[in-house]
Parts: C-alpha cells; sequence; structure tokens
C-alpha cells in the first residue's frame, strides 16, 4: 500500500518532529532557493567560469571533501521548517536570499578547489598554506588581522587553509564587492589579486571533475526533525542562553516576576540591594583583569563572556542573596574555569558532547 502523501502545511508541530527527515516532500526545485542557485550560477557565468555545482537539500551547509556539489539545508526549503528551525536553535542559518548567497559562494569556493584540484597547485599553498592540515573541533582568530577577508561571521578565514580560499573567493565573486579598494592596504588583497588571477587561468575550462557524490542527502536521512535537533541542540549547546543556568543559580538568587517587582519596589528604601547583573558589571573589569593575567587569555574573550553571563542574569531575574564577596569569588571562579577549558579545548564545556 502507497504511504499517503505528506502535506507539511497540515502538519501540527509534534507531527512534524515525528516525521523523518528523507520522507519530507520538498527539493531545491520550485523553491526561492531555485532562484539564489540560478544567480549564483549567473555571477560564475560573469567572470567567465563555466563550471556550475550542482546544489542539493542535506542536512546542513557542506561541501563534503573531494567532492563538487553543494548541500543546502533543508530546512530552507519550506517556511514551516524555517519556521522550526528558528524556534528550535534560534535562527535559520542562510534564511533570506543576502545570506544564502553569502553561503553559497562559500561553498562554491571550496566546490572549485575540488572541481581543478586548485588546493593542489604550489603556488595555491604558498599563499594560502597546506590543505592538508587538520580541521580543529574549533579556531581562535585575530579580530583586527588584516591578513584574511571577512565575509562569513566570525573571522570564518582564520579557520583553516581551505576557508581562507573560500572566503577570498567570496568576497572576489560578490558583486560590487570592490575588494580592490575596501582591502586597500590590507595583506588579504594580495590573497585577493591571486584568486583573480588564478580565476582568469580557469575562464571557460572544463572541470577535471564536473559531478560529486551528493553526500547526505535530505532524501538519505532517515532521524527523525525531533531526534535531529536533539542531536543538534548538544552539537551548539553553548550558543544557546541557558547553557550558563545551573552555575549561575548556585551563586544567585532567581525571582519569579511577582517577586522582582516586589523587589524593586524595596530597592528604594534599601538601596544596598543589588541585581547580580550590576554586581557583574561593578567587578567586570577587575575580573576581567585578575583571570586574564592568571590565563593568559584575550580580554576580548573574557569580556564577551562577562556580557554573556551578565545578560542572562537580567533574563532570569537574578539577585545577589549572599555576601558580595562571596558572590564574586564564586563567580570568578566560575568564569576562570571556562576560560581555562576554551584554552585547552577551543569549549568552555571542556569538551564536545558526542553524538
Amino acid at each position: 500500500m502507497t504511504p499517503k502523501p505528506i502535506d507539511i502545511n497540515l502538519l501540527s508541530e509534534e507531527q512534524l518532529l515525528a516525521t523523518r527527515i528523507g520522507d519530507l516532500p520538498i527539493s531545491v526545485e520550485g523553491t526561492w532557493l531555485e532562484e539564489c542557485v540560478k544567480t549564483l550560477y549567473a555571477e560564475l557565468d560573469a567572470k567567465g567560469l563555466v563550471f556550475h555545482p550542482e546544489c542539493y537539500l542535506a542536512d546542513e551547509w557542506l561541501t563534503p571533501e573531494g567532492e563538487v556539489a553543494i548541500g543546502i539545508p533543508f530546512y530552507l526549503a519550506h517556511p514551516a521548517l524555517i519556521k522550526l528551525e528558528r524556534r528550535m536553535m534560534l535562527e535559520a542559518e542562510g534564511e533570506g536570499k543576502p545570506w544564502c548567497m553569502q553561503l553559497l559562494r562559500h561553498e562554491a569556493g571550496h566546490a572549485f578547489s575540488y572541481a581543478y584540484n586548485l588546493h593542489k597547485r604550489r603556488e595555491w599553498q604558498k599563499v594560502f598554506g597546506s590543505s592538508k592540515e587538520k580541521y580543529g573541533n574549533t579556531y581562535k582568530f585575530k579580530p583586527y588581522s588584516k591578513s584574511y577577508v571577512r565575509h562569513l561571521d566570525g573571522f570564518y578565514a582564520q579557520y583553516h587553509p581551505d576557508e581562507d580560499f573560500v572566503e577570498t573567493f567570496a568576497v572576489w565573486l560578490t558583486p560590487d564587492a570592490d575588494w580592490q579598494k575596501k582591502y586597500q592596504g590590507w595583506k588579504a588583497l594580495d590573497k585577493l589579486k591571486f584568486v583573480d588571477g588564478l580565476m582568469s587561468s580557469i575562464k571557460g575550462v572544463k572541470p577535471l571533475k564536473p559531478r560529486g557524490k551528493k553526500l547526505w542527502h535530505q532524501k538519505n536521512l532517515t532521524i527523525t526533525l525531533d531526534n535531529y535537533y536533539k542531536r543538534k541542540y548538544r552539537h551548539e549547546e553553548e550558543e544557546f542562553p541557558d547553557f550558563h543556568d545551573v552555575q549561575l543559580e548556585k551563586i544567585f538568587t532567581v525571582l519569579t516576576d511577582e517577586e522582582w517587582w516586589a523587589f524593586k519596589k524595596d530597592r528604594r528604601k534599601k538601596k544596598e540591594l543589588l541585581t547580580a547583573e550590576e554586581l557583574i558589571r561593578e567587578h567586570s573589569k577587575n575580573i576581567l583583569n585578575s583571570i586574564d593575567r592568571c590565563t593568559g587569555e584575550r580580554k576580548y574573550i573574557i569580556s564577551d563572556l562577562l556580557k554573556n553571563i551578565a545578560l542572562r542574569t537580567r533574563q532570569l531575574h537574578m539577585i545577589v542573596s549572599q555576601p558580595q564577596s562571596v558572590a564574586l569569588m564564586q563567580l570568578s571562579v566560575y568564569v576562570t574555569s571556562l576560560t581555562m577549558n576554551y584554552i585547552h579545548t577551543g569549549w568552555l564545556r571542556g569538551t564536545r558532547h558526542r553524538t
């Protein structure tokens, strides 16, 4: 008996989460994604490049190593799936044409590298480094470096030689980027000029590998959306607001909405009453300098961490209900432990959970 076709628009969130990703009736064709892909091809044509990487729906943005097809996250193929992704993960990466095009240009850089074996050329390696360099689980970047272009958020060009190339390629490919002017005086300009010459050398040239495997294709994914998001949440846990909650609740006191308003009234009479956010912001400079001296970690990393913690205490209506000196000591210990974890593993928690 043929299973009844799924109408995503008629499914409740509970029913949608129980659905296997491979059973979703979605595709690139006939959606706004198709227009984005056509725009990418038009940009490549405008540069005289004849290779058009195939695009398909996958579990995430990717161009598998050695392959020449671009995977686009399946959730971007339907409004209900975009809405679910936003609810579960706070944002839908690649939502909207500008963001989608940024990512397509980035992935196209990988596809071109593999299609023409660009990363194996000696002159490529002299400029970007060895493509064989191991990818780490994370990376540390210099936010003020002018040796790298800035395309995707997170200074992604600094992650790996391959990413340095594809981010440079993406900037070069972007219409009206005016990269000659924008990067004037930067060392990154030399990389852009190199990519410009490299692409000129393959104008009108057919790729050595025109087609490749479409790994992690949406149609082959048997996992349900519910399990997909459970796995994805564990993988990206540090990005969520509640990451610090368990430890912060050991240091500060959480108030209900009613208790919060009562607390604010009491403060008019008792000025010594402090919110957790006020305590953190008042002593953040001393905490930052102390942890910086002890760990040697860059100050902006510690500063961002303290800002995120302060923001979370405000969201949870947290107050200081123990001696300030004790709360400050406990907070400093917590932030120091997170910083040391980050130094040694690249993750605040010390290790990434296995999925």
